[in-house]
């Protein structure tokens, strides 16, 4: 039994040991899924900032828990032609994440990696932009706040990525996260859910 733990405790404090930390950051291109409200609508561009910690779990394996500020959404642009003007009205949904995924990856190479796993979503911020504009030039622009209430707080999705890294510390990531829940609170229509490719770089801290 003693040296069950004591195998148990030199595990653990390896994996302490080996682990890292990073900074990643990228862009966001996203859309929502079967929202009526939105049936012309193009994907938003946007943006993920956030923490990581990356640990070896065997050989070839590890996993990386992170903690991301998730800019997502889904936009609609309409224009119209009238006496040889072009009127635009661009419509933005933006809704703000605290995202928590937990990436389980698999090192093919010391610096190619697949990843899989859960990604865990808390709703900040929601809000509707509206710009208009005339040949270009904007006229005016609008940001209307919405009723947080109307939304589930709380979001799931799947998320699968790859990534490589040029050196020991700096990487290129690229992920697709597929929303499962539906982000409208008692909706009566179909599901509307996230879904969002992203693609940056990580930074990871000397050890």
């Amino acid at each position: 039994m003693k040296k069950l733990f004591l195998g148990a405790a030199i595990a653990m404090s390896s994996l302490t040991f080996a682990q890292q930390f990073g900074v990643k950051g990228g862009m966001n291109v996203s859309s929502l899924s079967d929202d009526a409200t939105l049936s012309d609508q193009e994907s938003k561009i946007g943006f993920n900032a956030g923490v990581f910690m990356n640990a070896p779990l065997a050989e070839n394996f590890s996993i990386q828990p992170e903690v991301l500020y998730n800019d997502l959404g889904s936009k609609v642009t309409r224009s119209t032609e009238i006496l040889g003007n072009t009127y635009s009205a661009d419509y933005s949904r933006n809704l703000g994440y605290i995202s928590v995924p937990v990436m389980f990856q698999y090192n093919a190479t010391p610096g190619f990696y697949l990843e899989a796993g859960p990604q865990f979503g808390f709703l900040v911020s929601a809000k509707d932009k509206f710009k208009n504009s005339t040949n270009g030039s904007t006229d005016n622009a609008t940001i209307v706040a919405l009723d947080k209430d109307n939304f589930n707080t709380f979001d799931f999705g799947i998320g699968l990525g790859a990534g490589y890294y040029f050196t020991p510390n700096l990487g290129l990531t690229a992920r697709y996260t597929a929303g499962l829940s539906d982000i409208i609170k008692d909706n009566p229509g179909d599901s509307v859910k996230n879904n969002v490719f992203q693609v940056g770089l990580a930074y990871k801290f000397s050890k």
